[in-house]
């Protein structure tokens, strides 16, 4: 069986914007990632999938639960020595590659900064000779090196965030939308090199997106959450072929397809909440559905989603 790398047991992040508001962005998420693959997070704008990320990553301190990172608590009390131990061995790549690169500094600088940090070169030399490799890596050169960010295009920008989260020779990445802002033609530039270099360096993702096609072509297994809830998290393909919840099902009929007269007959399904009248003692949790394919449900609709799973 795969190793656990990572374990998110009941994690909340809420945000309080004035009596009596407050923003329940994630709330009560559980699921592990595997060492080695690639967990997609999908849903709607405004769900809590980049809280998630962000929260796992400890840019954002948690409300309430647990991050595991190789059995080890990551919002646990840490002094600067551990925080820097665990801040490379998870890095980040964000999803705006013009707001996330310092257009001040040259490229060689950006990619270099976690290098500096963490004392990765003994000589300049050395410095450079690492900040090349990672350009080759990602498909750049050394000539782009002095350069700066606004000389560069969208694909290649993301590119270099890419090189800058290698820099560090991190286990685990949190790709946060990181093809949302390019070019569709980029996007499959961009995700290629990704997996390209999952197989290469045996890194771990937790890749955040709304387009669920893309998602599917990455990820081994894929989470949906919906309003800071996980309501259904299964393998990629069994997902797609079987969809339990009714917001799974209302995601999936709004992919369009490369086929003009199935386009015209496909039904969209709409997703009505009201569906899900819960009692105020009833337990509502993810449960197994089947092996490996877990669902956020009352046990009536438990026995529901049973009856009606395609083996």
């Amino acid at each position: 069986m795969a190793e656990k790398l990572l374990e998110i047991k009941n994690l909340k992040q809420h945000f309080n914007v004035g009596k009596p508001n407050l923003v329940k962005a994630v709330d009560g998420v559980t699921f592990d990632i595997y060492k080695g693959e690639t967990l997609g997070l999908v849903g709607e704008s405004g769900c809590g999938k980049s809280t998630t990320g962000r929260t796992i990553i400890r840019l954002y301190d948690a409300t309430d639960g647990q991050v595991l990172f190789n059995g080890e608590d990551v919002h646990g009390k840490k002094n600067v020595s551990e925080l820097k131990k665990f801040n490379r061995k998870m890095q980040m790549i964000f999803q705006d590659p013009y707001a996330s690169l310092n257009p001040r500094m040259t490229v060689a600088d950006i990619i270099a900064e976690g290098i500096d940090i963490h004392g990765l070169a003994k000589t300049k030399q050395e410095r450079m000779e690492q900040v090349y490799d990672l350009l080759k890596t990602v498909g750049l050169n050394k000539e782009h090196a002095n350069r700066y960010p606004h000389e560069f295009s969208g694909g290649q920008r993301q590119r270099i965030g890419i090189a800058r989260a290698l820099a560090v020779q991190p286990e685990f990445i949190i790709a946060d939308e990181p093809i949302s802002a390019l070019d569709v033609s980029i996007q499959a530039q961009v995700v290629n090199l990704l997996k390209k270099l999952q197989n290469e360096k045996g890194l771990t993702y937790l890749f955040i997106a709304h387009d669920l096609s893309m998602v599917k072509y990455i990820s081994d297994r894929i989470g949906v959450m919906y309003f800071g809830k996980l309501v259904e998290l299964a393998p990629a393909d069994t997902l797609y072929k079987n969809p339990l919840h009714p917001y799974t099902q209302s995601l999936l009929s709004a992919i369009p397809l490369p086929d003009p007269e199935s386009e015209r007959t496909r039904k969209r399904v709409s997703y009505d909440p009201s569906v899900h009248n819960y009692e105020d003692n009833e337990k509502v949790e993810m449960r197994e559905v089947a092996p490996g394919h877990f669902v956020y449900c009352s046990e009536k609709e438990f026995k529901q989603y049973k009856n009606a799973y395609i083996k």
